[in-house]
């Protein structure tokens, strides 16, 4: 859930700020971007380039660095940030927080965020149970701030109850459940197919295509990012799946048709991405054919259109997207392909657009629906063409539900 994600980390003056060292080693661990603001007095307990070097970048403390001129600007930060998180918090910058005040850095930044903020108590008993803390966090909590809740324990005067911050693994955990539970697709089962498939002649050779399997990966890889449980059906390639992701990898047209077959009932959105071979060789020789004479013939038969047997399944729940990469026209081809095998959007690639096929990082892409209205895009790299797929996937989960 972290995955490329900016994580603004405001540190303030506890004992606990020793904890927000390891909070940042888990942060980047998860794979988040991490920037960090430390107030006056968290620089009491934790050093700036302890941090620093933890998160690989600069450390905030004030607006204005006399001795070198520069200026940190508290928008430019809170524009950054995907999500902020108040790591210890202290008594003092809660009630700063609650009412608006930013005599410092870290508050100035807290009141110009525009994303989700998290904060994490740390303070001793007496401080947490005071009735004005509590009304303060109850004030953050109606702002839409989340707390994390502090944990029982022995605390820095040698007391025991309510104050000790949350572990950084505890944080992290919070974090990876409240960001799902807002992810579009949770709870939905996507199947995406990649890469070509190896018809074999014999037992050495094979008819195969010049696909990757990039377009097909960097789309599981956006489904699972927006929630969903992602089934991964792949040809030969040498793209490296997620964990996340159910990977099955198969090698011919009739093993991507079975293990389509396998999961199609059960998907909700299935993106057909994988570049199948139309026709097979009709006998398969059970030894390496020797080169005898100079012309050789192979009688080839086609293979089951994957495609065309789901779109004939499809129920009305059902998200059906293929892809269709033509030569000549191409608008009209992809048009037939999408009402013949009754799919719910077509998203066509033209080997004439520079930028786009096999084997590049860029994709240019234009996307039709039902009724032949059409989209056209941008060259892009296929990370972000797989994002402008499942956005207008989005769109059309959001249309049928409205129906």
């Amino acid at each position: 859930m972290l995955k490329n994600k900016n994580i603004l980390l405001g540190v303030c003056g506890s004992i606990a700020a020793y904890k927000s060292a390891l909070l940042v080693r888990a942060l980047i661990k998860a794979g988040a971007n991490v920037k960090v603001i430390l107030t006056a007095d968290a620089c009491n307990f934790i050093t700036p380039l302890t941090l620093a070097t933890l998160s690989k970048n600069p450390v905030y403390t004030q607006y204005f660095e006399a001795e070198t001129g520069v200026w940190s600007n508290h928008v430019e930060l809170g524009l950054w940030a995907d999500y902020m998180i108040i790591a210890p918090a202290s008594a003092n910058t809660i009630g700063k927080m609650a009412n608006g005040l930013c005599d410092n850095l870290l508050t100035a930044v807290y009141l110009s965020a525009k994303c989700p903020v998290f904060f994490a108590p740390a303070m001793d008993l007496d401080m947490w149970k005071h009735e004005s803390t509590q009304d303060n966090i109850s004030k953050l909590k109606s702002f839409g701030n989340l707390m994390i809740a502090p944990n029982k324990g022995e605390l820095a005067s040698g007391l025991f109850g309510e104050g000790r911050m949350a572990e950084p693994d505890e944080i992290v955990t919070f974090l990876n459940e409240e960001i799902r539970k807002k992810l579009p697709l949770l709870g939905k089962t996507v199947m995406v197919t990649a890469g070509p498939t190896y018809e074999a002649i014999d037992p050495v050779r094979f008819i195969g295509n010049h696909s990757s399997g990039k377009m097909g990966f960097a789309l599981a890889h956006q489904m699972a990012n927006l929630g969903a449980k992602v089934t991964l059906i792949t040809g030969p390639t040498t793209e490296k799946a997620s964990d996340e992701l159910q990977r099955i990898d198969v090698v011919s047209a009739k093993d991507m048709l079975d293990a389509c077959l396998k999961y199609y009932n059960h998907t909700d959105i299935t993106i057909m991405s994988a570049a199948v071979a139309d026709y097979t060789p009709t006998n398969v020789a059970a030894q390496k054919i020797k080169k005898k004479e100079n012309s050789l013939s192979i009688d080839l038969k086609k293979t089951t259109d994957i495609l065309a047997t789901l779109g004939e399944k499809k129920t009305k729940n059902q998200i059906l997207v293929g892809f269709a990469l033509e030569t000549t026209d191409e608008e009209n081809y992809a048009k037939q392909k999408l009402q013949k095998k009754n799919l719910d959007l077509i998203v066509l690639n033209s080997l004439n657009d520079k930028g786009a096929g096999f084997k590049t990082e860029t994709n240019k892409i234009t996307i039709f629906n039902k009724a032949f209205e059409k989209k056209i895009f941008e060259t892009k790299l296929k990370t972000e063409v797989a994002k402008d797929i499942c956005n207008e996937i989005l769109k059309l989960l959001e249309l049928n539900k409205n129906l």
